[in-house]
């Protein structure tokens, strides 16, 4: 992805160890969030990989280069060939007019400059905030982890954020209280 001009960030658990410079878990794969606007241009950037899309509720298919992503996909599974493990996981998430939004809730936006921040090695990553938010619809293990490491370094302005992204898509989600100090999540 180094080459490719269009905005990605590392995302996942990875992203957060960026966020914070250092590492706590292992992880299965990499994961990346890029815009649904630049995403046709992913073979070209990823040329010599397999990419195959999540089509919903959960099949997994082949994506051929001369296919247009279909609108409804927001997962592409990445790997060579030459191995059978997924390497790469993209998440697509919605952009226009220099604004993302999120594929969880059309009201949850932010500036697409304002997305992400550089690592010391100057990789691209998901503010964490932005990480944690979608890391709370599931609820596993490896996302309380996630939280209960990363919530504490949060600022005041990054912990409002996700409060207020979380009253949209889980009013009654227990990371609420902890954001706002109000006890362990």
């Amino acid at each position: 992805m180094t080459g490719w001009a269009a905005p990605w960030w590392i995302a996942g658990g990875y992203g957060l160890e960026l966020a914070l410079g250092r590492s706590w878990r292992t992880h299965g794969d990499i994961d990346a969030l890029v815009l649904r606007p630049s995403a046709g241009e992913l073979h070209e950037a990823l040329a010599g990989w397999e990419l195959w899309v999540v089509d919903p509720p959960g099949e997994l298919r082949f994506w051929p280069a001369d296919e247009p992503l279909p609108d409804h996909v927001h997962d592409i599974w990445c790997r060579r060939p030459s191995s059978p493990a997924w390497e790469l996981q993209l998440m697509v998430d919605e952009a226009g007019g220099g604004e993302w939004r999120s594929r969880r809730h059309g009201r949850v936006r932010a500036p697409v400059a304002a997305l992400g921040r550089r690592s010391a090695d100057g990789l691209p990553y998901l503010r964490p905030e932005i990480q944690l938010f979608y890391k709370a619809k599931g609820r596993r293990p490896k996302d309380e982890i996630d939280f209960a490491v990363v919530a504490p370094t949060l600022d005041d302005a990054a912990r409002a954020w996700l409060d207020r992204a979380l009253a949209v898509t889980h009013p009654d989600h227990p990371w609420r209280a902890a954001l706002r100090g109000a006890g362990p999540a």
